[in-house]
């Protein structure tokens, strides 16, 4: 069950949350947000950088920004791991709310492209995931 807040509060209320934003602009950002405040998403890749951030965990709370940096929403880390993008199940890709398999893997290999670099062997991080709050910006 999710409940709306003030976007501040979302940072008092998960103070310890980590802070993370989805897509490279703010068109495809505001497009994924909806999907996870609708349920439709509830599961997102990354690539995965062994000298970066270390892989989430079950239960670990992340509060998502709009692309202005604003706090959109926050999520419940349900189950992470790190796989091959060349492994990824259509099951995963299905839960990330952006279509069939293929959609998916069209979309994530023009993503990758665009961000970081592609490569069907890269590894990437999966996370799946429970949203708990979303930010209300006519509350205040």
């Amino acid at each position: 069950m999710t409940s709306d807040i003030h976007p501040q509060e979302l940072t008092a209320r998960f103070p310890d949350a980590d802070r993370t934003g989805f897509g490279d602009g703010p068109e495809l950002s505001a497009h994924l947000l909806d999907l996870i405040r609708t349920g439709r998403k509830t599961a997102t890749c990354g690539a995965f950088d062994p000298d970066g951030d270390p892989v989430p965990r079950r239960g670990d709370i992340c509060i998502a920004d709009d692309w202005d940096g604003r706090p959109a929403l926050a999520y419940r880390v349900t189950h992470a791991e790190v796989l091959r993008f060349d492994e990824v199940s259509e099951d995963f890709a299905l839960a990330e709310g952006e279509g069939d398999h293929a959609q998916w893997r069209a979309a994530h290999e023009a993503f990758f492209a665009r961000t970081c670099g592609f490569d069907p062997a890269m590894k990437v991080v999966c996370e799946r995931f429970e949203l708990i709050a979303t930010a209300d910006d006519l509350k205040g």
